[in-house]
């Protein structure tokens, strides 16, 4: 019985039997890592705030803090700003400009959400400054939009210009231009791509070692009925061990019963000896002392072999059991923190590829209308489109060569940054109008480029709010005694066609006799005024107080009615 136990254990630790056991105990993390992997992913607030209350390190609570106030943003703006405030206040401490600066925007955001502009303003200013601190290009750019918006909101066009200008000059001596972030971003999306096909490696060697574990499973189920028959196997001849035990239990008992008789004999013998003489007695009584002594000490000997064969049964059986559980626990701590670390890489490798993408969309939109932008993400390509009532606005500046000769080539290119930055925010204030392009010193914005019917009244706005923005540039440069620019700006409404062309860098462009007829509107316009076509007078006519200039001939097209925009018309009020 004890040889067919040792086989028993030995069978256990059969080579192929380890293997199989590993490899159902890896099956079993590998679904064990998918499920926190899922479960990290679906995390909520409250998740997120049971975590904050377990963090022990300082800095795994700022970042807990700042993820806490990303997802009260859009759901409470007031818990928002208190967990922002926290993670801005532990960034400050550990002094990581680079997170101070982002949860400063996130306490930002949620003043706004709040309508609260005073504080949105001094909350961007923080932001700013930890943003050039850290060098953070991009948050540097978001707070100076969020900042210009502000002061454009109060109509504060100068305080927006000036914002800007610093934005400007810090990036420019800090060596970040629009080129250098255009190659910033051609860069991340290179590494982005990449690191997208190194995933999607990964993934699908993944896939491929589920396909094998979950086989392998079917096998393990076959060998699971072997070890299971193996097993009752060993059972019974454990039963038949302590049926043996049980037996040689009796035996002891049996033995004890014989010591007992003989110690009644050995008295009755005693007895007899008294009767005798007492040499014979003492003879008598020696033998038979000697004769019980050798009884007791065969008896012992008898219970001690059967108290050291149970001792070492179970001694055995003990050390067996303890192995089997010590390399099962070392094998599965192995596999589990092994998998843990990859996905945690795996979750690290996704946020920032989430996050690039957002920067990517970003920078897209900064490029091309959203809907062009989201179809040339889903199809690689943009269809071109007709659209039958656009009005399209060209703005150029008069004398702009003589201008360009007293100028040095830095201040020139200032100027009309500063300019053409200014028309940038004037039209952003309206959704329903797009910038073109730039050719030279000419501007190109149009509007009604979408799907619903749009009149041009936003781009005579847009029109004479770039002229007044002009005039006080223009008024700024004569109290300097410095050149200023004056420019003419011509709008007309028609048929165009809009699409995008270029294959590494995008252009989104618009044709047409439309596009032909604004510029000649343009070309016969005056300094400081808004000249717009007759098609585009007969839709704000009653929106907009307008001159009649008659026919004015202009190349090409002949003789054409053109209107001076004098100004808008609100409840009947000139303004």
């Amino acid at each position: 019985m004890r040889h067919l136990f040792f086989y028993g254990v030995q069978f256990c630790f059969t080579e192929q039997l380890r293997k199989r056991i590993m490899k159902y105990i890896l099956l079993l993390a590998l679904c064990l890592c998918t499920s926190v992997l899922a479960w990290s992913q679906n995390a909520d607030i409250e998740e997120i705030k049971q975590a904050l209350a377990e963090a022990s390190d300082s800095r795994e609570r700022m970042v807990l803090r700042y993820e806490l106030a990303e997802a009260f943003l859009r759901v409470d703006a007031e818990q928002a700003e208190e967990y922002g405030k926290q993670a801005y206040n532990a960034a400050s401490e550990q002094k990581n400009s680079g997170m101070a600066a982002r949860a400063a925007y996130l306490v930002a955001l949620a003043y706004e959400r709040q309508r609260d502009d005073r504080n949105t303003e001094v909350w961007l200013r923080t932001t700013l400054g930890h943003a050039k601190q850290a060098g953070d290009s991009d948050l540097i750019i978001r707070s100076v939009d969020k900042r210009s918006q502000l002061a454009v909101k109060d109509r504060n066009y100068r305080r927006a210009y000036e914002i800007n200008q610093e934005a400007f000059t810090y990036l420019s001596q800090n060596g970040t231009s629009i080129s250098d972030l255009e190659a910033r971003y051609e860069t991340l999306r290179g590494q982005i791509d990449r690191e997208k096909r190194g995933l999607q490696q990964e993934k699908d060697q993944l896939e491929f070692q589920v396909r094998n574990l979950r086989r392998e499973t079917d096998e393990l189920s076959s060998d699971k009925t072997v070890l299971e028959r193996r097993t009752s196997q060993l059972s019974e001849a454990n039963k038949a061990k302590e049926v043996e035990i049980q037996n040689k239990t009796e035996e002891l008992l049996s033995a004890t019963e014989l010591k007992e008789l003989a110690e009644k004999k050995a008295q009755q013998r005693a007895q007899e000896v008294d009767q005798l003489s007492e040499a014979v007695a003492k003879e008598q009584l020696i033998s038979k002392e000697q004769e019980n002594a050798l009884i007791i000490a065969k008896l012992a000997a008898q219970e001690a072999e059967a108290k050291s064969q149970r001792q070492q049964f179970f001694l055995y059986a003990a050390a067996a059991a303890a192995g089997i559980l010590s390399i099962l626990a070392i094998l599965l701590f192995s596999l589990f923190a092994a998998k843990r670390r990859s996905a945690r890489s795996l979750e690290e490798k996704n946020h920032l590829i989430e996050k690039e993408r957002s920067r990517s969309d970003e920078l897209l939109l900064n490029i091309l209308p959203a809907s062009i932008a989201e179809e040339l993400k889903q199809n690689g390509k943009a269809k071109a489109r007709q659209y039958k009532e656009a009005t399209v606005l060209f703005s150029d500046f008069i004398n702009f060569t003589q201008i360009a000769e007293q100028l040095s080539p830095e201040d020139l290119v200032q100027e009309l940054d500063k300019c053409f930055k200014g028309f940038d925010f004037i039209i952003s204030q309206y959704d329903d109008i797009e910038k073109i392009k730039t050719i030279g010193d000419a501007y190109m914005a149009a509007s009604g480029l979408t799907d619903r019917k749009s009149l041009p009244n936003n781009m005579i706005r847009a029109g004479l709010e770039m002229q007044t923005f002009l005039e006080e540039q223009k008024q700024e440069r004569q109290r300097l005694g410095k050149p200023y620019f004056e420019a003419r700006i011509g709008i007309h409404t028609g048929p165009v066609v809009a699409g995008v062309v270029g294959v590494k860098k995008f252009a989104y462009d618009i044709w047409g006799d439309t596009v032909n007829t604004a510029s000649r509107v343009e070309a016969n316009g005056q300094a400081g005024r808004v000249n717009i076509s007759e098609t585009t007078y007969g839709f704000i006519r009653y929106a907009f107080d307008c001159v009649h200039r008659g026919k004015v001939e202009a190349k090409n097209k002949g003789q054409l009615d053109m209107y001076f925009v004098e100004r808008e018309i609100k409840e009947g009020i000139n303004v």
